[in-house]
């Protein structure tokens, strides 16, 4: 089946360290959640929330970024894991695919893309997500 959902995602905890090889080359630890502005509830019902932990590699804002996210909803969970790269307009671009579900989801298999753009509002993003499931 294929999905699309939009979520606005918020950075609760960030840790950034600068590498020191070259200018403005930093490593960021970073937590996020989120909340839906367009999503349809699927098998599992209800949408709970959004958590997901990524590691960033940037030099002058852009780079490689990975990580994993958790997805709970009323009747299940879906663990996925991530990697894209932000571009120096500040946009992120990359795959995601699920590793696991819980619940009504856990024969849950998908993967997909996803794109994370600045809202305006500091700290805050606009994830994009889409992607094909079968259960």
């Amino acid at each position: 089946m294929h999905r699309k959902a939009t979520f606005k995602i918020y950075v609760t905890r960030r840790e950034m360290l600068s590498v020191g090889d070259q200018p403005d080359h930093t490593l960021t630890l970073m937590e996020m959640e989120g909340e839906p502005v367009d999503y349809s509830p699927g098998e599992a019902g209800e949408f709970v929330s959004r958590r997901s932990v990524g590691f960033h590699d940037r030099i002058k804002g852009e780079g490689p970024m990975q990580g994993y996210a958790m997805t709970l909803y009323e009747h299940g969970a879906v663990f996925s894991r991530f990697e894209g790269i932000r571009s120096k307009e500040g946009d992120t671009k990359g795959t995601w695919k699920v590793y696991k579900g819980v619940g009504r989801l856990a024969n849950l298999q998908g993967k997909g893309t996803f794109t994370v753009k600045f809202s305006g509002i500091p700290y805050q993003f606009i994830l994009e997500m889409e992607g094909e499931y079968i259960l």
